[in-house]
Formats: C-alpha cells, sequence, structure tokens
C-alpha cells in the first residue's frame, strides 16, 4: 500500500477490460483499495472498450487479449489512435509468442500474465504511468529470442535508411532494451532521470512509435541497435 497522494494531485485513472466478470470485480476491489488509484470504468469485450477509452480517456488500460467482438490486440490498436495518450497494459493467461509480439507492435506498453498475484497490478499500474515497460519475466525470454532472430534477418538484408538517432540516444535504447527503468538507465549513464525520460520521448518521436519495447524491436529489425 502507498502513502495517500499530496494534497491536489490526481489519482490514476484506470479502464479495466476483460470477459471474466468476477475477475474484473476482484482487480476493481484491489485496486480501489490503493488511495493513488482510481478505476472509472469497466468493458467486457474489445468493441465495448474502445467506446468506454474514447469516453472516459483513462491513464492506464488493463485488458486481456482474448475478448469476445474484438480482440484485445485489435482493441489496442485503434485505442492507439483514438486515445494515444493511455497507457496499455495487455494482462491475460496468454504466453502464445505470437500475442505477445502482435501486442507491442499494437503499442502496448505492457505484457503481464495472470500468474502475477493481484496485489503486483497496482505497482505495475504505476511502474507505466512513469514510463516504463512491463513484461512478465517467462515473457521476456521469448522477447530476447525474437530479438536475437531479428538480428540474424537484418544480417541477410540490406540496411534500410532509418531516422537519425544520437550517440546518447542509441546508449538509452540499448540500456532500455535490457529492461533498465529509467532510473537505471540514469544511474548507468550518470544523468539525470527526467533526462532519460526526454531522451526516451526523443527517440520514440523520431521512429513514430508509441512504446520503449516496440522502439527497440524497430531498432533490431533495422539494423540501428546491436544487442550482442
Amino acid at each position: 500500500m502507498t502513502d495517500l497522494p499530496a494534497a491536489g494531485v490526481d489519482r490514476i485513472r484506470v479502464l479495466i477490460a476483460d470477459d471474466h466478470a468476477l475477475f474484473r470485480r476482484g482487480l476493481i476491489m484491489v485496486l480501489e483499495a490503493e488511495p493513488d488509484i482510481e478505476v472509472v470504468a469497466e468493458a467486457q469485450d474489445g468493441t465495448e472498450v474502445i467506446g468506454k477509452a474514447e469516453e472516459f480517456v483513462p491513464d492506464v488500460l488493463l485488458m486481456d487479449v482474448r475478448m469476445p467482438k474484438l480482440n484485445g490486440i485489435e482493441a489496442a490498436r485503434a485505442i492507439r489512435e483514438s486515445v494515444p495518450s493511455a497507457k496499455i497494459v495487455m494482462l491475460t493467461v496468454s504466453d502464445e509468442e505470437d500475442d505477445l509480439f502482435d501486442a507491442i507492435k499494437a503499442g502496448a506498453n505492457g505484457y503481464l500474465l495472470k500468474e502475477i498475484s493481484i496485489e503486483e497490478v497496482a505497482d505495475a499500474i504505476r511502474s507505466v504511468v512513469q514510463g516504463q515497460s512491463l513484461i512478465s519475466p517467462s515473457m521476456a525470454s521469448k522477447l530476447l529470442n525474437e530479438f536475437n532472430t531479428l538480428a540474424k534477418q537484418a544480417d541477410e538484408k540490406p540496411r534500410l535508411q532509418a531516422p537519425r538517432l544520437t550517440t546518447r540516444e542509441l546508449e538509452v535504447l540499448k540500456l532500455v532494451a535490457q529492461g533498465m527503468s529509467n532510473r537505471d538507465v540514469a544511474e548507468a549513464l550518470f544523468i539525470a532521470e527526467n533526462t532519460v525520460k526526454n531522451h526516451v520521448r526523443n527517440i520514440l518521436e523520431k521512429l513514430q512509435l508509441h512504446s520503449r519495447m516496440e522502439a527497440v524491436v524497430y531498432a533490431v529489425r533495422e539494423k540501428i541497435l546491436d544487442i550482442n
């Protein structure tokens, strides 16, 4: 449990999308007990969550991958366009590699398996609001394997023209690829955490991408980052 937010500080507004009503209810009860988090809406399918996101403009969406009418990845893609300020975290039982990669491409800021304790979700919400990307450890190894595959494929094709990143931006991106938080990157490079945040924002703007994980995948694929 965190300390009460300072006076005048807005709570983190969360929208939950899951087709299992009991899971939604349990998650809402746990999150509403947190003084810095407010659940503003819930949805039971992919179509409904798009409308709710546009109506409530939440700070964070917790969304299942497998939902009726429209799956979470398709919904995430639509929400990324209509509510670009929202952070999207996939909270799912799916440990399929394709779902993980498609979620990243859709602009998800995190991919967590429901094997984590429900109490850990609040910390995950705070982390993505602070600019971090989250991924369950068991899925992280699959993502690294994909990076290695992309790197090998890149060696077999000519280098494409890509937006120019500065030396410092490449240093930041490489550390992000290793799973470091903004604070860890700042300590490693002996710079301020706010400076790291600025670098990450500039990287995403230059690459026209939405999330840190998506930027790493892009950089490896386009041969502008070597993760070895």
